[in-house]
């Protein structure tokens, strides 16, 4: 199974459709968000995508009642966190947080296969003991001028990422 890992959209509707057009050639099942849509727009384009759709929120997410109740209103493929999502995917546990440090403590539990987090917007994947842990950085671009996420393979235990290319 391949699953898109994103985090840290803050109202980028544009790099927000480029990644969207990239999970089409990249084919994968499912998407894993980990947080900062910032508006209801945002989610509602994620949501829209029709794949399930793993998220939390992150820190800038101050529409949260709003997100809540369009998804739980109109959205059948979403499941939606506050602050942690447990979720088992083709075999493997995973955790979906926003916070880095809250994200090192999971991994270091070693309960699950795979944990994502998002906040820092900086790039970072290792293993922590069996446990891969993993920032896909940023939509926005904003504070790295990329704009990137991650491709998960379950198969696998490991995460790739990709850069789009904003010009």
């Amino acid at each position: 199974m391949k699953v898109a890992i994103l985090s840290d959209i803050h109202d980028n509707i544009w790099n927000l459709e480029k990644v969207l057009n990239n999970l089409k050639s990249e084919k994968v099942d499912a998407i894993i968000f980990c947080g900062d849509f910032c508006a209801p727009p945002t989610f509602r384009k994620l949501a829209d995508f029709g794949l399930p759709l793993y998220a939390v929120f992150g820190n800038v997410d101050g529409a949260q009642k709003e997100i809540t109740t369009l998804a739980l209103k109109s959205f059948k493929n979403v499941t939606l966190e506050k602050d942690l999502l447990e979720v088992e995917l083709d075999g493997k546990k995973i955790a979906v947080c926003h916070n880095d440090k809250f994200a090192e403590g999971l991994a270091k539990t070693g309960k699950y296969d795979a944990v994502f987090y998002g906040h820092t917007h900086v790039l970072k994947s290792e293993r922590i003991g069996k446990t891969i842990l993993a920032n896909p950085g940023e939509i926005h671009s904003f504070s790295s001028s990329k704009c990137t996420f991650g491709i998960y393979d379950t198969a696998k235990n490991w995460i790739d990422i990709k850069e789009v290319k904003l010009k």
